[in-house]
């Protein structure tokens, strides 16, 4: 036997697989930075574009309503053109949408950049767990997929107190502006470095025989995948629960959570950045562990209810226990982080729900749920906020006050309790996948 044949054997050494992993995740990263930067500038981009909360729920949004306009169709791709094409391109699709938010003085162009933003960081999720089917083994997939939203979380804690920091250093529009730089780079180490498969590089491949190479897009096969879909339950049940575990996460660390807290505590700008950021933190740290408890318990159901109901019950004590004092709040927000964490099962139980050979599409159904909950409650919430504001502004920029947020905030809850019962109503897996 040569020495090439005993080669491809063998599987990819360590430290290649998590570098290529890690370069995905990279991108993962900058994706959640870019999603939560509007939350510490939420005064500034008021002010620069004369705009009320209404409207800048939606400037926030457009980055939601392209995120989840593209992920079927990157599913597909996933599936027909591969992970290393996907993530150079949205990488510098990415760069070029961050420079053109940064940069422009039109509101409708700033938009236009957050949309452009959101479609290609769509990409970023489902390349980063095609590359993990690949070069990992499936007994870390669902420990792999929590890591990887830590490292996702990792990009909004870096959104929060240590962006407001530079916001207050120097101007919004040059930090967003090297933003750009950033996901440039990221661009063009993938394209040197990143491959598809472990094959491409000589080693054994961790995926079945049937995902290793690229078909060719199939519109025939492509509706046949969304036919099969389309049956199974679970996949669309838990579509929509997702929007009412990320929606409320994304939608209060990633916009209107600062703004509130210093609406009910009267903390300045960077206080709120540091109570979102212990959120954050704990979602992040959580995630992997929330993956790797269901799969030591060899089931999905109870992981994934039993979170989604401690966070139900922790947002409402949030929001509606008044008299809750600031440390308190602050414990009590760390622990329906913690509880969001649950979130990450999600991906595991929506696969397995299907067959593999659809895996990218499946993923970029159960994606599509996490960011309609933050693409309807951004703006939704901003609506409200506007219909029950009193008419104070400080330095060019709309104030609102508590009892208007009480109203805003009654949109999370109600979504909190459907997901509660959509979640209850999925047939548990035991972590086996279909055929």
């Amino acid at each position: 036997m040569t020495e090439q044949k005993a080669r491809k054997l063998q599987h990819p050494p360590g430290w290649l697989a998590w570098a290529i992993w890690g370069l995905a995740a990279a991108f993962y990263l900058t994706a959640f930075y870019l999603r939560a930067a509007p939350a510490v500038m939420t005064a500034e981009l008021m002010r620069d574009f004369r705009i009320g909360a209404g409207q800048l729920g939606n400037l926030s949004a457009f980055y939601f309503y392209f995120y989840v306009a593209m992920q079927i169709p990157i599913g597909v791709l996933t599936d027909t053109l591969g992970a290393r094409k996907l993530l150079v391109i949205g990488s510098l699709t990415a760069a070029a949408g961050t420079f053109l938010f940064g940069a422009t003085d039109n509101f409708a162009m700033a938009c236009a950049g957050r949309a452009i933003v959101g479609g290609s960081t769509a990409v970023g999720w489902l390349v980063l767990l095609r590359l993990t089917t690949h070069w990992f083994s499936p007994k870390r997939f669902a420990m792999l997929s929590g890591l990887g939203l830590f490292f996702g979380n990792i990009g909004a804690l870096v959104a929060q107190v240590p962006l407001r920091i530079l916001v207050e250093h120097f101007s919004w529009r040059t930090v967003v502006i090297m933003s750009a730089g950033l996901v440039l780079a990221v661009g063009a180490a993938a394209l040197a470095f990143v491959r598809n498969d472990p094959s491409e590089r000589g080693y054994d491949s961790f995926a079945p025989k049937d995902l290793r190479n690229m078909p060719k897009a199939n519109l025939a096969d492509i509706l046949v995948g969304f036919k099969k879909i389309a049956g199974t339950r679970n996949p669309w049940l838990i579509l929509f629960a997702q929007g009412g575990l990320v929606g409320p996460m994304m939608t209060f660390t990633g916009l209107w959570g600062p703004p509130f807290l210093k609406a009910r505590f009267g903390l300045a700008p960077t206080e709120a950045a540091t109570i979102c950021s212990i959120m954050i933190v704990c979602w992040a740290a959580c995630c992997p562990l929330a993956g790797a408890l269901s799969d030591k318990m060899g089931l999905r159901k109870p992981v994934y209810l039993g979170g989604t109901i401690l966070t139900g019950i922790g947002w409402a004590t949030m929001f509606y226990v008044d008299a809750l004092p600031l440390a308190a709040f602050t414990v009590v927000a760390a622990l329906t982080s913690v509880a969001t964490a649950s979130v990450i099962v999600a991906f595991p139980y929506a696969r397995e729900s299907a067959p593999l050979r659809y895996m990218g599409t499946v993923t970029a159904s159960t994606n599509m749920g996490n960011m309609f909950g933050p693409s309807l409650l951004q703006p939704g919430i901003g609506m409200l906020l506007d219909q029950h504001w009193a008419g104070q502004t400080l330095k060019g920029a709309h104030v609102y006050g508590v009892e208007a947020y009480h109203v805003g905030f009654l949109l999370i809850l109600a979504w909190s309790v459907a997901s509660c019962v959509l979640i209850s109503l999925t047939k548990e897996t035991n972590c086996r996948q279909t055929e």
